[in-house]
């Protein structure tokens, strides 16, 4: 299985693309950071690619995945991972943090799936892309009000390329909360968060229960991913929905 992983420099994508590749995809790794994807590719075994790309460039992304097959010889499947969820009270986001958290979460996903679609057509693969419960199944939590619509525009994204490219498997992948990896592997999402927030808004996330004590270990998301992956177009589903059993 030729596999592309987006948003594999750090976190759950990282956690992906190595685990992929250890249970025998052939990788491309693709990133911003490429000198934490060579060290991803390094862990993941040989012939991995670590390739540089940024999502909010459609060129990149161009750019990017012509690299993947010319080193993969084609492309069977697709992950995309990258989330940028800013902590700020809705009425705060300003244009230029929609503007970017957008960027990020769904133009991202468009453009490089547009890159790739010829290829997966040519294979009938398949594309996965990491959404979250905030966007389907819970309310939108507070604080994370950009993060959730974001998602919630990339889960119909998706519909929309299933509906215009029905010769590829588009899936879902709705994802709880999950324990990432070690090292650059573990989590970024809450970086740069202002604690004060944090501590005004989290009382609220335990009350609604949003936040529990059991988390999804990533070796079980990266054996859902797998599966969807490995299903192919024809069997693939619209929507998997992961997460720690309670």
């Amino acid at each position: 299985m030729r596999t592309v992983v987006v948003g594999a420099s750090s976190g759950l994508g990282r956690s992906i693309g190595i685990g992929l590749a250890r249970q025998g995809a052939s990788t491309a790794l693709l990133a911003r950071r490429h000198d934490r994807l060579v060290d991803a590719a390094k862990e993941a075994g040989p012939g991995t690619l670590a390739i540089q790309c940024d999502v909010t460039s459609a060129e990149s992304c161009k750019r990017a995945i012509e690299e993947a097959v010319n080193g993969l010889g084609g492309i069977d499947a697709l992950v995309y991972a990258p989330g940028v969820g800013p902590l700020i009270r809705i009425e705060d986001i300003d244009a230029e943090t929609w503007h970017s958290t957008f960027a990020t979460n769904v133009v991202g996903a468009s453009l490089v799936t547009a890159a790739a679609i010829p290829h997966l057509t040519e294979s009938g693969g398949t594309a996965a892309y990491l959404s979250t419960v905030s966007a389907s199944v819970t309310d939108p939590w507070p604080g994370l009000g950009a993060y959730a619509v974001t998602k919630a525009a990339l889960d119909k994204l998706v519909q929309a390329w299933q509906i215009e490219h029905p010769k590829v498997g588009f899936t879902r992948v709705v994802v709880g909360n999950c324990v990432g990896g070690e090292g650059h592997s573990g989590t970024e999402f809450a970086s740069g968060w202002d604690l004060s927030l944090v501590g005004e808004v989290h009382p609220t996330w335990e009350t609604r229960g949003y936040i529990t004590n059991t988390f999804l270990p990533v070796e079980e998301l990266v054996r859902v991913v797998h599966n969807v992956l490995s299903n192919g177009a024809s069997t693939s589903v619209p929507t998997v929905v992961v997460g720690p059993r309670l």
